[in-house]
């Protein structure tokens, strides 16, 4: 197999969490977003250490699963991998992924453990309770969209909103907001009859009108970057973001606004699109950042007004973000209706979620993951099956401190660790509505927070993000020496490395699951039982 050839290959199998295994002749090469039985042809682009990776080409012949699709920009958005699949295939698909990278951390093991399966999630479309919309274009300098990266690009958005994994709140709202920053604010402000001559470079509405630019993500200049929707499962509660920069909508020089501040012919602060846009009068045909905004808002109540939203808004804010990265997060946020947070419920607890609070994406799935963990944990007291109100658990990353919430009611303490500080008072607030008076969370990175801890736990439970637990944190967690230990894992691989050193440390595990959270996505949840072995 050579760099640059093009070949033609079947896809044997794939491995987590999209990597297809294709054979060319006796030689295998890894091929992303590829399907098993798919006939493909693919480009080799990188030969490392006897590895070959190649890039996907084209698909010459279906898989003999596959079955077709319900979104036409399906293998365009990079949002879903296996759409194309029944849902029973694709459990099967993950169950191997997460057996076989368990199976070469495990095969040394000599502890029979037992390996439970997959369980899929109640709901298998319009799951979501969370998305993040980039503002962009299509192509280069095409009409402004609002949507999803298409699949492998760091600048083409495509507008989604025919997405299936969320309901149709989200497609409404999708879509309102798009029309709206894409000439419909024109109308709004009864603009709408001007139209100016522009500049080469204006990004345009409709009919060739200078349009509101976006965030560009190298040159860091524009004013859109995200739409933020957030939706209780249980309730039907909406959070509504917009995030932007404070730079000018209309990318007017920073001069030219100072100029007319001074004139007078600007409300302090604000940005207008005026004479020089649209070729107006600057009073008839101006519009400040404000009103922008409020039209905005205008336009989403009016979807609840008219009977058209499922749900109800419980807030619709204005977020500014002038980071550089392509992040969601605030510089300042300003509420414009209601407030900045709903209410869900979960498991018979009840949860106060803001736009930035760490939330499992899919409730009824995240329900079926903590059913299954308290099964895992089962009691925390003697082999009678008693519990011990005297017992402490640890939960390390926790969030919004679901687990531990769940864990307080048979425990004497639970002691949550988690390093996003408004996590962690979200997790205090979520207790005290809860009634919950035997939790506490400590805002703090685990590295460094179990150095200054006191107590002394009974049981651990470990849910870390991605990348998996820090290295120089496994040996402390270790060091506690508890007689178990259950961690929940949103990335196999990383689960892998860290089983690895729980098993040189005298630990071995018991029972494995994973759990289907992101149906149709290439990402899967495992839970693991740790006992410690005594020699």
């Amino acid at each position: 197999m050579k760099k640059g050839q093009v070949y033609e290959a079947t896809v044997e199998r794939v491995d987590f969490p999209n990597k297809g295994i294709a054979r060319v002749g006796e030689e295998a090469v890894v091929v992303k977003n590829s399907l098993p039985g798919q006939k493909i042809r693919l480009s080799v682009n990188k030969i490392r250490n006897g590895r070959a990776e190649g890039r996907l080409l084209e698909v010459l012949e279906k898989s003999p699963l596959e079955v077709g699709h319900p979104c036409s920009l399906f293998g365009i958005c990079g949002g879903c991998t296996y759409l194309s699949l029944p849902y029973e295939e694709q459990l099967r698909v993950k169950e191997e992924q997460v057996k076989r990278l368990l199976d070469s951390c495990l095969n040394k093991q000599e502890s029979p453990w037992s390996w439970e399966g997959i369980k899929g999630s109640p709901a298998v479309y319009e799951y979501r309770n969370k998305m993040e919309f980039s503002f962009g274009d299509e192509v280069k300098d095409g009409p402004l969209t609002l949507g999803m990266h298409k699949r492998g690009s760091f600048y083409d958005v495509v507008t989604v909103e025919g997405c299936r994994i969320v309901d149709g709140d989200y497609r409404l709202i999708l879509k309102t907001v798009q029309e709206y920053f894409n000439g419909g604010y024109l109308d709004y402000a009864g603009l709408a009859g001007g139209e100016g001559p522009g500049s080469g470079t204006d990004q345009r509405a409709e009919g060739g009108r200078p349009g509101i630019r976006y965030f560009h993500r190298l040159r860091h200049e524009g004013y859109l970057r995200h739409l933020v929707v957030r939706k209780a499962s249980r309730t039907g509660e909406i959070l509504a973001a917009l995030v932007t920069t404070s730079q000018d909508p209309w990318g007017r020089q920073e001069a030219d606004a100072e100029k007319a501040d001074a004139e007078g012919t600007l409300e302090s602060g604000a940005v207008l699109e005026a004479e020089r846009i649209l070729g107006g009068d600057s009073d008839s045909c101006a519009m400040s950042r404000k009103q922008l905004v409020e039209g905005f808002l205008d336009k989403l109540l009016e979807l609840e007004h008219s009977g058209r939203l499922q749900g109800r808004f419980a807030g619709i804010l204005h977020i500014i973000n002038d980071s550089p990265a392509d992040v969601v997060q605030s510089d300042r946020t300003e509420v414009l209706f209601g407030r900045d947070y709903f209410y869900e419920e979960l498991l018979g607890l009840c949860f106060k979620v803001s736009v930035f609070s760490f939330f499992q994406t899919n409730t009824w799935g995240a329900e079926v993951l903590y059913e299954t963990v308290r099964d895992y944990i089962g009691t925390l007291g003697d082999s009678s099956g008693d519990n011990a109100p005297d017992k402490v658990v640890f939960d390390l990353y926790s969030g919004t401190g679901t687990i531990a919430q769940l864990m307080a009611p048979v425990a004497g303490r639970v002691i949550g660790v988690e390093i996003v500080e408004e996590a962690v008072e979200a997790a205090r607030n979520n207790a005290l509505e809860n009634g919950l008076e035997n939790c506490r969370f400590i805002a703090g990175d685990v590295l460094k927070v179990l150095d200054t801890m006191e107590e002394r736990p009974d049981l651990i439970i470990l849910d870390p993000p991605r990348d998996g637990i820090h290295p120089k944190a496994l040996p402390k967690i270790i060091a506690y020496g508890v007689e178990r230990i259950v961690y929940i894992s949103c990335k196999p691989t990383s689960l892998v490395r860290d089983l690895a050193v729980f098993l040189e440390h005298g630990y071995a595990v018991e029972r494995a699951v994973a759990v289907d959270q992101f149906p149709w996505t290439a990402n899967v949840e495992t839970v693991v039982l740790l006992s410690k072995r005594h020699f």
